[in-house]
């Protein structure tokens, strides 16, 4: 049967239990694969029916706040059989309707209810995108699944490409909701849920982050300390990891040694009676290793640490692997290091902690510190003046940065990538109107029609917005919250994880987080002087680690491509740059046989080859040329 073929084709998500129900009488079908996680026993097994029968739950992902939502129900009258989340998912849409409900939640989930009194299916989707929900329609036929790829093989699914997914794939090395890479498909967006009824769907918001930060921001108290808000955080994120850590499976933490993940196990450690499980992986390339800094502070906090050293050779076996856990082309080469940290977790746990978010909350990269002070900058200086400062920082030999200006200023401003790297960026950003800042810089490819042939209609995810009342920097944080967070870090962690039926959590991202970093001023979270984000993260953090362990050049969780692409992955690479190959999968051949050639030569294309790599991964995997 096609319907459990499709639902089968999931198992890596749900290797422990598979459902199904079927409504003969209206053609309603619902297929669940699941990773047990809370109440293992029979009772959590899904779909879930509803007491009284109206109600069918299909359900992924975990509501952390289940217990105080399960005391209120109960308070109400309503019974429960079980001990799961689920059951308090369906019982709480049953008591206060699918949009209520779902404002009440707390977690990373997406579902399908059916309504079989009203006959209307709604989707729902969490605040932040943790969760990925896809979904396809054509008149009275509707479609939804956790993966694109489990809808390929309905009959009514048309494969033909979305160019306005394509061109911002391009652009930013992902496909932003709620487009996917289809025209027949699309995503539904974070905190966003769909009705659908006699052949119609419709969407609505109910939870939006912009509307969010505009409420806000009219309260942000500006008389707060960096120790008073480090308190209040602490308070905060302490409560959301000891919900995260609520699980009937064992459960641990990837931790890299940076501030996020850092931060993250040392409240874990402090509310565990026994050491939590830590887990990380470095390389034999000293610049994309940070297992000793994982290590040094794991050692601090007497975790029960976990590392695996990789050698290069192990990867290009690996990249096809990974490139086909994600069902939609995808160009961020840290998805490898994320499943290979993944794969090394799951021997020993089935639910990991993952400090993802930081950085967007907190303001931890560097364009956002770089756009405080181009703004201050720009008033002291005229456009044609700042076009000609960013010429002049541009033309300084790389040499010059990294190897004289850099010590001379004690490697403060450094990263992983050296110094001439990020003056370039800020020159880049300098150089450039701040409405066209963001594109310009964070661009693979500057112009994808010069790839594609042709130029997008539509704008799509960043290209989209802009929020001219917020300061350069908070615009940036919010475009990255509503766009780059969950299409994709959050794609990222949850398709590597999942390919191994990891339960990925991100204590970070709960909605009241999130809604409380909005509350605290800037000054909170961005020095005003040195390259310096996350104030009031790291205050918190030195209260368990002391700083000598934390205080380094930001290093991504990323992995040496451009190396490797002129040894180990060469030949997978022209076994798929083929001219006739890239023709027919739309991609102007020539200019990337010279992008190719470039990096061949010693200049660094990885960037830009990296997401035709991927997108002809794809297209090969499931077009078939």
């Amino acid at each position: 049967m096609l319907a459990l073929r499709l639902r089968d084709g999931l198992r890596h998500r749900g290797p422990d239990d598979a459902g199904a129900w079927f409504d003969q009488d209206v053609g309603v079908w619902f297929g669940q694969r699941r990773l047990s996680i809370l109440d293992l026993s029979p009772l959590g097994h899904q779909p879930m029916h509803s007491p009284c029968g109206r109600y069918v739950l299909t359900f992924n992902g975990e509501v952390y706040n289940y217990k105080e939502l399960r005391h209120r129900l109960e308070s109400a009258g309503y019974t429960f059989r079980g001990e799961s989340d689920t059951e308090v998912v369906l019982l709480a849409c049953a008591a206060w309707g699918v949009e209520g409900a779902a404002q009440c939640f707390e977690g990373m989930f997406a579902f399908g209810l059916y309504d079989r009194a009203e006959r209307v299916l709604w989707l729902v989707r969490d605040p932040m995108g943790i969760k990925p929900l896809y979904y396809a329609h054509r008149g009275d036929s509707f479609a939804f699944s956790s993966e694109l790829t489990a809808l390929l093989p309905l009959p009514w699914i048309d494969r033909s490409i979305n160019q306005d997914a394509l061109f911002s794939y391009f652009r930013y090395a992902y496909v932003p909701a709620p487009a996917s890479i289809l025209n027949s498909v699309k995503k539904l967006s974070s905190g966003t849920l769909l009705r659908f009824a006699h052949g119609e769907a419709v969407c609505s918001s109910y939870w939006d982050l912009a509307e969010r930060v505009t409420t806000l921001r009219q309260s942000v108290n500006a008389s707060m300390s960096l120790q008073e808000a480090a308190d209040e955080l602490e308070i905060r994120l302490r409560h959301s990891v000891r919900q995260h850590m609520q699980s009937d499976v064992p459960y641990g933490a990837f931790l890299s040694g940076g501030v996020d993940s850092s931060a993250l196990v040392a409240l874990m450690q402090s509310e565990s009676s026994y050491p939590v499980k830590t887990f990380s992986i470095g390389f034999r390339e000293a610049s994309h290793d940070e297992s000793a800094h994982a290590r040094a502070v794991a050692r601090h906090l007497g975790t029960e640490h976990h590392e695996l050293i990789l050698d290069s050779d192990e990867i290009p076996a690996l990249v096809p692997t990974v490139a086909g856990f994600f069902d939609e082309p995808f160009a961020d080469n840290s998805s490898i290091p994320t499943y290979l940290v993944s794969r090394f977790a799951r021997e020993s746990v089935t639910v990991c902690l993952s400090g993802d978010g930081g950085d967007e909350l907190f303001g931890g990269y560097p364009r956002y510190f770089w756009a405080k002070r181009i703004e201050a900058l720009r008033q002291r200086l005229s456009p044609g003046g700042a076009r000609l400062a960013a010429r002049m920082l541009q033309a300084i030999p790389a040499t010059v940065w990294d190897h004289m200006v850099n010590p001379a200023l004690g490697y403060r401003y450094s990263s992983a990538e050296g110094l001439a790297y990020r003056v370039r960026r800020f020159a880049a950003y300098l150089g450039c109107d701040r409405d066209a800042a963001y594109k310009n810089t964070m661009s693979v490819w500057s112009d994808p029609g010069h790839l594609l042939g042709f130029e997008a209609k539509h704008s799509l995810g960043v290209d989209a917005v802009h929020y001219p009342d917020l300061s350069w920097a908070e615009e940036m944080m919010l475009v990255d919250q509503r766009n780059y967070l969950q299409d994709d870090i959050l794609t990222k962690v949850d398709r590597a994880s999942m390919a191994v039926s990891l339960e990925a959590r991100v204590p970070l991202l709960t909605h009241p987080i999130v809604e409380w970093s909005w509350q605290i001023a800037p000054s909170l979270k961005l020095a005003d002087k040195g390259d310096r984000g996350k104030l009031v993260l790291r205050e918190l953090l030195y209260r368990h680690i002391p700083k000598a362990l934390i205080e380094r050049p930001k290093q991504g969780f990323g992995m040496p491509v451009g190396k490797w692409l002129r040894g180990p992955l060469k030949d997978w690479g022209e076994s798929l740059l083929r001219p006739a190959d890239l023709d027919a999968c739309g991609l102007n051949a020539k200019v990337v046989s010279s992008v190719w050639r470039e990096h061949q030569m010693g200049l660094d294309r990885q960037a830009t080859l990296w997401t035709v790599l991927m997108y002809r991964q794809w297209y090969q995997q499931v077009i078939g040329i």
